[in-house]
């Protein structure tokens, strides 16, 4: 087994181990350990990634460990690098399921529980202004992923319209406003 399958794999599992909070939690993790440690990607790459992987359906883990492996070794890349991210929360999952009934009333698990919901908020939310700096998100279009997350949160508007509608914007602006930018 090539060396990259493993070391993809290990990677992605050490990820779903010990990541609390889903995939944005993730980001981070994510991002140190692909881009940083073992520079399988650049950072504009990453982002890239990100972006594609919140527009497809499914678990945003799972569709960026895709995106990851396909990129690094095409389909055994991604199979190595999904099923590192999966087999961590499977595990997991039925470790509880196996014994919940023992402490599902149990008030310290509770509090556990309690004081790891601020994290995790934490967790997504700093990769969230990583990720606008490295977009560059600045005072003048700002307005945008306020304006969107507005619509989506206040209005109820459906998050395709809001990709549909960035996916536009991004052409038009590159298409009649970049070109001119010098």
């Amino acid at each position: 087994m090539n060396n990259i399958y493993w070391q993809s794999f290990k990677t992605f599992f050490k990820i779903g181990a010990f990541t609390l909070g889903g995939g944005y939690a993730m980001i981070p993790i994510i991002e140190s350990e692909v881009v940083d440690r073992h520079k399988w990607l650049n950072k504009e790459e990453f982002i890239d990634l990100i972006a594609v992987a919140q527009s497809c359906p499914g678990v945003f883990a799972i569709n960026i460990s895709i995106f990851i492996g396909y990129k690094l070794r095409k389909l055994k890349g991604a199979v190595c690098t999904s099923f590192g991210t999966a087999l961590p929360s499977f595990l997991i999952i039925l470790f509880i399921a196996m014994f919940f009934h023992r402490f599902q009333d149990n008030a310290v698990v509770e509090s556990i529980f309690r004081g790891i919901r601020p994290a995790v908020v934490a967790l997504i939310a700093v990769p969230t202004f990583n990720l606008a700096k490295s977009a560059k998100i600045s005072l003048m279009n700002c307005w945008i992923p306020i304006l969107c997350a507005l619509l989506i949160w206040l209005m109820g508007v459906n998050p395709i319209y809001m990709i549909l509608a960035a996916a536009a914007g991004g052409y038009l602006y590159g298409k009649f406003v970049k070109p001119t930018e010098s």
